[in-house]
């Protein structure tokens, strides 16, 4: 018997301020000298967004990036003004029902087009990368030579900072520190590496005392008024690999807090990976927001 009980919320409707953008998960409104993020419960795989979302999964994310943002306002300024529906204009607060637990005001930034990547594992598109080196008879990819005993999931000898271009609507893909720096700058490119690595160091090692290993993860960065800010989610099992340390192997995949049990179930069907998307069973489902939840619980204690 299914135990999916709330209705997800998949698409929000402010009517008073105008619609910027709607991905894969959030929808973003213009406030005029600021932006409201209302992170949906919508799902994606393989680029794909499904046509039924995970329940309190946006709530999540929400309280996620919160804690975040909390936690390593040391490391680097953010975007965040508030999440606090009692302190957004009025007219956003009779949406209380679509805002409450699942949005927040951040400031209007000038967004770095990069994604900002920083690996103490080596998994997914890198690995392939490396694989695919190693079959011409090399160690290296994209300026980084890997010990010859990597294995995938491995620990890297120190965390690598592998930046790609921002693609909004599709894959992003993989580029060399020196692409970056010809694209944002020798400054920019040394901002965004630097503030990665820190941010990344400080936030791995607490999850590790969590047990939760953060294999890898990606960031946003901005500029507000001057100021260098991290900008968009941060840490949350959409945007990063978490793998239980109870469990990690080396040498093959890992058992992760995400979204893995809807890529699964999708792989044992007949479907091309292209819109429409099959209905996800409620079973996946709750597979699904069970490790999004676990996460949250170890990592935030709530």
């Amino acid at each position: 018997m299914s135990t999916v009980k709330s209705a997800p919320l998949l698409q929000s409707n402010i009517s008073e301020y105008p619609l910027m953008t709607r991905g894969k998960v959030r929808d973003v409104y213009d406030l005029g000298d600021s932006l409201l993020f209302v992170t949906s419960d919508r799902i994606s795989a393989f680029d794909v967004v499904m046509p039924n979302g995970i329940p309190g999964k946006g709530a999540i994310l929400t309280a996620m990036s919160l804690f975040w943002f909390k936690f390593l306002s040391d490391v680097v300024p953010n975007h965040l003004i508030t999440a606090n529906v009692d302190e957004y204009p009025q007219p956003l607060r009779k949406y209380r029902d679509q805002l409450e637990g699942r949005s927040m005001i951040v400031v209007k930034a000038q967004r770095i087009e990069c994604e900002c990547i920083v690996r103490g594992y080596i998994s997914g598109s890198l690995w392939k990368e490396l694989v695919a080196a190693r079959k011409e008879g090399n160690d290296t990819v994209h300026g980084f030579t890997f010990p010859s005993d990597l294995v995938e999931s491995g620990k890297l000898p120190q965390p690598l900072f592998t930046p790609s271009s921002k693609n909004d609507t599709g894959h992003d893909e993989n580029i060399s520190y020196a692409k970056l720096e010809s694209m944002v700058g020798v400054d920019v490119a040394r901002m965004c590496r630097d503030a990665s690595l820190a941010v990344y160091t400080k936030a791995a090692d607490y999850a590790l005392s969590k047990g939760i290993i953060i294999a890898d993860t990606k960031f946003e960065f901005g500029f507000k008024d001057g100021k260098f800010i991290l900008i968009d989610e941060v840490l949350s099992p959409d945007s990063s690999r978490f793998w239980p340390v109870s469990s990690y192997k080396q040498g093959g995949a890992q058992m992760s807090f995400d979204k893995q049990p809807i890529r699964d179930y999708l792989d044992t069907l007949d479907w091309n990976k292209k819109p429409p998307a099959p209905t996800l069973p409620d079973s996946v489902i709750e597979a699904s927001i069970a490790r999004y939840r676990e996460a949250m619980r170890l990592l935030t204690g709530a």
